[in-house]
């Protein structure tokens, strides 16, 4: 078998994956393309292995030893993204990228229109912004459970 028919379809699933990480919304199906990269990764490395122990006298199948720290590396990677996507879904209800880059500035409590009560970049009560007009108001879980266990 030639080296390029492998190394075209790890191009393609390359080139997809690449395609879903830039294009999707969802942060799952951007974990799947993350995962379809590093798999057309692999793919590459086995495929350079076989064809380079072809050639060589010593075979180390350094190639192959590699791809199983990718794969060992990507199952780390999906697990801890994995959690972090679900933490963030039942935090705030959606895994859409785009609802969630500003995942520190949230509408200020004072604010009639939901826009945030300071007009500048950090929010309201955030770094860079003013603190809320009404300061005995608790703001955090924290606070609340701490209001309601004096109270």
């Amino acid at each position: 078998m030639h080296l390029a028919y492998p190394v075209v379809l790890s191009a393609l699933l390359f080139c997809t994956g690449l395609y879903g990480v830039l294009a999707r919304r969802n942060a799952i199906l951007v974990l799947m393309s993350v995962e379809l990269m590093l798999n057309a990764v692999n793919l590459n490395l086995v495929a350079f292995d076989v064809w380079l122990s072809r050639t060589a006298e010593e075979t180390l199948h350094s190639g192959q030893a590699l791809a199983l720290f990718t794969i060992a590396i990507a199952a780390a990677e999906i697990g801890i993204g994995l959690a972090i996507v679900l933490a963030v879904h039942r935090n705030r209800g959606t895994a859409n990228i785009d609802k969630l880059r500003d995942t520190a500035e949230g509408p200020g409590p004072d604010a009639p229109d939901g826009t945030g009560g300071s007009g500048g970049p950090g929010g309201s009560g955030g770094p860079g912004g003013a603190a809320s007009d009404s300061d005995d108001a608790p703001t955090t879980r924290a606070a609340v459970t701490k209001a309601e266990a004096t109270a």
